[in-house]
């Protein structure tokens, strides 16, 4: 008995601990829920196929908790009432695909694992404290070492680009370009007016254009005078996807949307496992594929090597 009375001081104790901590951090109450929410932006293929490739992996893994949809397709009320939920409820883990449902997440689940892909940089993740993500975008290594594969003979490659939102990557392909024995000419834009004698004073001094994502340079908006551009002075151009592709870049690298699903399926892998999403640094696709549009290039007088047309999961003609 009196063992006991002793004991009670320290239960007490412990007892009062456990609620302060839980009402300092709620979301570890949250993050015991036993479920996966997905927040899937777009009800796309790409966006079907990572998702295919996220649950075959979680499958092969063991991993056998519930994996929650929900396809919100740019629906703020949606996702709102999601996020409500997940607050309430909590997650394991919390999965968002594209750009507005992994800002959204970032705003409002606070401490909670987040894994994010369909997103092209790591720009949408930084304000999270516990995120990571599975990129869009490839290295810039990548991207040059495929560039002088499409078109050997280009030596000197341009970039428009808006210094604002890109001079750090431009800055860090300088020095990958001299690297893979390139040279990068690059050609700052500050507003779209001032794309057109960017592109008249570049084109007198490149073999090649290389396109990154821009919401300056390279938009819908952009891309018709882009590409005549390119055309009329036989300026190859590596686009941004394979609409641009087809609408007569020369070539475009893209994903395998189903290994990127299984990518993200690896990370929550490690997330379930005990690692924090903080610890992990985003990573980029580890698969490339691409396009190429073969009546450009017999316009520009270009021979593809064959092996690159061989190679090509879609050819223009």
């Amino acid at each position: 008995m009196r063992r006991l009375t002793h004991l009670m001081p320290a239960i007490g104790i412990a007892l009062i601990v456990t609620i302060l901590r839980l009402i300092a951090s709620p979301d570890l109450v949250c993050a015991d829920s036993g479920r996966i929410v997905v927040l899937n932006g777009q009800d796309l293929k790409p966006y079907q196929d990572v998702l295919a490739g996220f649950q075959q992996s979680l499958a092969k893994q063991g991993i056998n908790l519930s994996v929650e949809i929900h396809a919100l397709q740019g629906n703020p009320t949606k996702t709102q009432d999601v996020l409500a939920d997940i607050k309430k409820h909590g997650a394991r883990l919390v999965v968002t695909l594209g750009s507005a449902a992994t800002q959204a997440a970032v705003r409002e689940v606070g401490q909670l694992p987040l894994l994010a892909t369909m997103i092209v940089t790591a720009d949408d993740i930084k304000p999270a404290s516990n995120g990571t993500a599975v990129l869009l975008e490839f290295p810039v290594d990548i991207q040059m070492q495929w560039l002088r594969r499409i078109v050997p003979t280009a030596t000197t490659v341009g970039v428009l680009f808006n210094p604002k939102e890109n001079q750090s990557k431009v800055s860090s392909a300088l020095r990958v370009a001299k690297e893979t024995g390139l040279t990068l000419v690059t050609q700052a834009v500050d507003t779209p007016r001032a794309l057109p004698d960017a592109l008249e004073n570049l084109s007198r001094n490149v073999d090649a254009l290389w396109g990154i994502s821009d919401s300056v340079v390279m938009t819908p908006q952009t891309a018709e005078p882009i590409l005549l551009s390119t055309l009329r002075n036989k300026i190859p151009l590596a686009g941004l996807s394979t609409s641009w592709v087809k609408a007569g870049a020369l070539y475009a690298l893209d994903r395998d949307y189903l290994d990127i699903g299984t990518q993200c399926g690896e990370v929550a892998g490690k997330v379930l496992g005990g690692a924090s999403p903080a610890a992990l640094a985003p990573i980029f696709p580890r698969k490339v594929t691409y396009s190429v549009n073969l009546k450009t290039a017999g316009a520009m007088n270009l021979e593809l090597p064959q092996d690159v047309v061989r190679g090509a999961t879609q050819v223009f003609q």
